[in-house]
Order: C-alpha cells, then sequence, then structure tokens
C-alpha cells in the first residue's frame, strides 16, 4: 500500500495532465507537455571555462565597391560641368579631361536632346561615359589608369515593333500626341490613309486608329522612327486597314486586306493639316480685285514657308511667275490630268520644266505672291483641261497587288491582320 502523500502526488499530476490535454482544442495547437521532478541542484558541478575563438577577417563592404548607373538628357544651354553635375559625377580629373581633351570633342559637341550614361563609384568618381555620338557611332569614354580614353564603336542597331491606339477628342497631331506616336510616323498614317480620308474636312470627334510600326533603337536608345506596317483608321464608322508588303528587293507599298493600293494616283490635299480658306466656286467675291469671279480651285491657309508637295507622278510643265497665280508650278500627269499651285514664296531648289517628279516631293513653299491677299496655297486639278474641284473628283487608284503576288501577300499579313483586331477588340473591351 502506497504512503498517502505518494497517492496524493500521482492525483496531482493526473489532473495536470488532464488540464493540460483539455484545454489543446481551444489553442488549436497539438503540443506534449511533460514535467521534469525537481532534483538537488549540486553547486560543485558548475566550472567556468573561458576559451579564445579566433573570427575571421570582415570583407571590405561592399558599398565601398559599388558603382551606381544614371541616365540625363543634353539640355539647351548646358555646360560639361552642368551635365556631369546632374548626372552627379564629382571628379575633378574626369571634368579637366571632358572639358579639354580633344579625344572627347564628341562629348562637347552632342546635340540638344540627346542622352548620355555615366557610371560612377560611391565617391563620385567617373569610370565611365556612354552616349550616341552627333555622327551615329557610340562613344565610350572610360577610366584608364590614372586618366581617361575614349574609343568609338561602330552603333548597334536594333528593330523593336510598337504597337499603339488612339482616339481623336481635337486634332489628328494632338491625338497621336497623347497615344505617344512620333511626328514621323503620324505623318506616315495620313500619307497612307490621305487618299480615302480628307484629313481637313472628314476628320471628326471619336474617331479612332491603331498603328504597329517599327523604331530603330541604338544602346537602349530610340535613334530614328520606322516604317508602318499596319494600320487602322475608323472615319465616321468606316474602318480603313492597311498592310506595308514588299513587292520587290527594292520597291514596297501599303495595301488594303484585299490586296488594293491604299495610294491613290494622286494626294487629295497637297499640305499636311491646312485650313480650307476658299473652296470649288463658279462665283466667289475676290477678295483683291473686289468682284465676283468663278474660283476653279481650293484655296489652303497655312503660313508663309509650309512645304507643298506634288499630289502625283508627273512631269514639271511650268515653274515660274504667271499673273495672279504669282509664282506658280504647273505638273502633267498621265498624258490627261493636270496640277496647279500658286501663290508660291518660293521654288524647290533646282526645280525646273521637263524635270520627273514623285507624288509627295516637295515643288515649293506656301506665299501670297500674285493677288492673294494672305498666304495660302492656290491649288487646280485638271482633266482634260478642264478644272475639277479636287476636293470631289473620284481619283484613280494605284495599281494593286499583282495576282502572282496575292498568295503570299495574304500569308504575310495575316498575323499583323489578327494584332490589329486584338487590339481593336482590346479598346472595345476598355471602353465598356
Amino acid at each position: 500500500m502506497l504512503p498517502q502523500n505518494t497517492l496524493l502526488h500521482a492525483h496531482k499530476m493526473k489532473l495536470r495532465w488532464f488540464v493540460t490535454l483539455s484545454t489543446l482544442p481551444l489553442l488549436g495547437v497539438v503540443t506534449a507537455f511533460g514535467i521534469m521532478p525537481q532534483t538537488a541542484f549540486n553547486a560543485s558541478a558548475q566550472k567556468t571555462i573561458v576559451e579564445e575563438i579566433s573570427l575571421p577577417l570582415v570583407a571590405e563592404s561592399s558599398a565601398t565597391t559599388a558603382t551606381f548607373w544614371r541616365n540625363e538628357r543634353v539640355q539647351r544651354g548646358d555646360t560639361v560641368a552642368e551635365l556631369l553635375r546632374r548626372l552627379n559625377v564629382e571628379d575633378a580629373a574626369a571634368t579637366n579631361y571632358l572639358l579639354k581633351d580633344r579625344a572627347a570633342e564628341p562629348l562637347r559637341q552632342l546635340s540638344v536632346g540627346k542622352e548620355v550614361q555615366s557610371e560612377i563609384a560611391a565617391d563620385g568618381s567617373l569610370l565611365a561615359l556612354r552616349f550616341l555620338g552627333n555622327s551615329g557611332n557610340q562613344i565610350v569614354i572610360e577610366k584608364a589608369g590614372n586618366g581617361y580614353a575614349t574609343n568609338s564603336l561602330p552603333v548597334q542597331l536594333e528593330q523593336r515593333v510598337f504597337m499603339r491606339t488612339g482616339e481623336i477628342k481635337s486634332t489628328l497631331y494632338a491625338a497621336t500626341d497623347a497615344a505617344g506616336l512620333t511626328d514621323p510616323v503620324a505623318n506616315q498614317m495620313a500619307e497612307i490613309f490621305g487618299g480615302d480620308i480628307d484629313f481637313h474636312r472628314d476628320l471628326r470627334k471619336g474617331d479612332k486608329f491603331t498603328v504597329i510600326y517599327e523604331m530603330t533603337y541604338s544602346n537602349g536608345e530610340a535613334v530614328r522612327s520606322g516604317r508602318i506596317l499596319a494600320a487602322e483608321f475608323i472615319n465616321q464608322g468606316h474602318a480603313y486597314r492597311a498592310f506595308y508588303y514588299q513587292t520587290s528587293d527594292t520597291t514596297g507599298d501599303y495595301f488594303t486586306p484585299e490586296g488594293k493600293s491604299t495610294h491613290k494616283a494622286f494626294l487629295r490635299s497637297p499640305i499636311e493639316f491646312s485650313r480650307v480658306s476658299s473652296g470649288f466656286s463658279s462665283s466667289r467675291f475676290h477678295p483683291v480685285l473686289n468682284k465676283w469671279r468663278a474660283h476653279k480651285g481650293v484655296d489652303y491657309a497655312a503660313p508663309t514657308g509650309t512645304k507643298v508637295k506634288v499630289t502625283a507622278d508627273g512631269v514639271i510643265a511650268f515653274v515660274g511667275q504667271k499673273g495672279g497665280y504669282g509664282n506658280v508650278v504647273t505638273v502633267n500627269h498621265q498624258g490627261r490630268y493636270t496640277t496647279v499651285y500658286g501663290h508660291l514664296s518660293r521654288f524647290a531648289t533646282g526645280l525646273h520644266r521637263g524635270q520627273r517628279v514623285s507624288q509627295g516631293e516637295i515643288v515649293g513653299n506656301v506665299g501670297m505672291t500674285g493677288l492673294a491677299s494672305g498666304p495660302h496655297l492656290h491649288y487646280e486639278f485638271k482633266i482634260d483641261g478642264t478644272q475639277r474641284d479636287p476636293l470631289r473628283v473620284a481619283l484613280p487608284d494605284a495599281a494593286p497587288i499583282s495576282a502572282a503576288q496575292r498568295s503570299a501577300f495574304l500569308e504575310a499579313t495575316l498575323d499583323l491582320n489578327e494584332r490589329l483586331a486584338m487590339l481593336r477588340n482590346a479598346r472595345l473591351a476598355k471602353l465598356d
């Protein structure tokens, strides 16, 4: 028979285990508890041990060896010192080299807007500068011993493809700027659809466009706008599409999905995005002569010096002064068509009678010579010698894709067509 104090101790132990186990579901944790019986503590078992431990040498902080990259663009009025300040360069030797050494002259001659990339140490000393020189070569200025060395490397170009969409809210250029398109790409789009859309009169708020185009990059920097590969313009609810196709080793053109050329034989307008100040009319009050007379052409108001493009391939028939036209250029096209460009301030350099010109080629600049009350272009379109309204006449089409190339064209543009459809659907989903 166990002594009473032993039974009491066993009962307490069971109670402790019961309380512990009964609380487990509340805590949500399964844990085993054990209670160690008290034992006598032997103070004589304690012993102090002192041991010297050799610690490894601490490596030099990585912060002292870190390098930092920074990009800045050359601003108008920049000096070398100011550019280096924005690049966080604090290096008297580097500044002296960049200011005085002949090899560093490409930096001192950089055009406004060019990007410069610097690599600097944690203390601000210059390790390297990289930029594209005005000639297009990549210039690298690097730390070399106690000084610096400049090297010019052939430019490494790469083509990148971009896709942009936009909506007309005021003007075409405002919409293309908002969409992130460069002016050269915007101009290409206007030329591609210029035969079907009169961007002076037909543009409406809510019109939409989608463009797939190339950009040329060097060392991560955009150096020039490339060609539009595919585009769609929805004008007043009607969708126009165009794809670029290389028809030979040296020539290419834009075609609709069906293979019809988007280019008309004539452009609708000889000036980009100007205002029609006076239309074609059988009776108009002349602002200089102060009398009513027929106006057998279209006047485009534009600042003096605005470039004037010939609207179709042709041959120069006349260059010079002629009565009320002032300085005028006349061009013959395809035997029965003639275009006239009047009130010019000047002619294109070297332009002469008998010279062949291509659609879009500059023949002169807007002025107010002859009978003109302000700077504008007087443009006439004649068929068999008779003036016709250039804004309304049906323009002849350019040649379509050849039958021999049709299958190859459809296959080559299939992916671009699908991309345009995807972007259009994405845009519609966003509007919803």
